[in-house]
């Protein structure tokens, strides 16, 4: 991972958010349901609640659109429920691709998510065929040009914290922690009135794969339909795409 910045991936996911915010609010809503169904509608005694008004939080989801969802779940509200699925396969150039679902209906996710791949140069694998390279770790991002402190100065407060790593490059900090202390080294960090562009529970690769222009094209392309499904929670992948590919796509 060390060397690899997750800014390009998360600025791309901005500005497809940007653009389909209403669908984008519809999965958090749908992520708050299900946390607050399985566990209580508190986030302070529901972790993944907790977890899931955070990421929605942190994409500017309403309050009020937060609140409603919770009610949802809570309330008396039948005919509605969701499983979560993960399928796995690989993308243009081989590269690695876990995909994460909440649906009502698997066979027609299934079927979306086949056709996302076979259009655009990908394959659907068997369970298990990626999700090795991949390990599940807190992810803290912070835009540098938002901070204040200098890099010695975050390095200071960010060991305090309790967090494993700190990776700095041209455009931001990157901060993991183990899962289990992500909601606490956020706190902490919040405290001294930091805040994060991205911040949440993810599925990191231990290794990546470069992708030439037309494979990272692909990928592009892949990755823009299978998170504009609207089943599809969360794509995590391996591919290391060049910045000109980004900027031309």
């Amino acid at each position: 991972m060390a060397g690899h910045s997750k800014w390009k991936n998360i600025q791309r996911r901005k500005n497809a958010q940007d653009a389909k915010r209403g669908k984008v609010f519809m999965k958090l809503a749908k992520e708050i349901f299900v946390a607050a169904r399985s566990g209580g509608g508190d986030p302070e005694t529901n972790p993944s609640l907790r977890l899931a008004v955070d990421k929605a939080k942190s994409a500017n989801m309403p309050n009020e659109n937060i609140d409603r969802a919770i009610k949802k779940a809570t309330g008396d509200l039948d005919g509605v429920q969701y499983e979560n699925v993960t399928y796995e396969g690989y993308g243009p150039g081989g590269a690695a691709i876990m995909v994460n679902l909440l649906t009502d209906n698997k066979n027609r996710a299934a079927a979306d998510v086949r056709h996302a791949f076979s259009k655009n140069n990908g394959n659907m694998g068997e369970n298990g065929c990626v999700s090795f390279l991949f390990s599940r770790r807190g992810s803290l991002v912070i835009d540098r040009s938002e901070i204040n402190l200098n890099e010695d100065e975050l390095m200071l407060q960010v060991i305090e914290a309790g967090a494993e790593e700190m990776e700095t490059h041209e455009e931001s900090f990157e901060i993991y922690t183990d899962p289990q202390e992500f909601q606490n080294v956020k706190n902490l960090l919040e405290e001294s009135d930091i805040h994060f562009v991205s911040a949440e529970v993810t599925m990191l690769p231990e290794t990546y794969t470069h992708l030439e222009e037309q494979d990272g094209e692909n990928m592009l392309k892949l990755l823009d339909m299978l998170e504009d499904n609207d089943d599809v929670q969360d794509v995590y992948h391996n591919a290391d795409i060049d910045d000109d590919v980004y900027n031309q796509m």
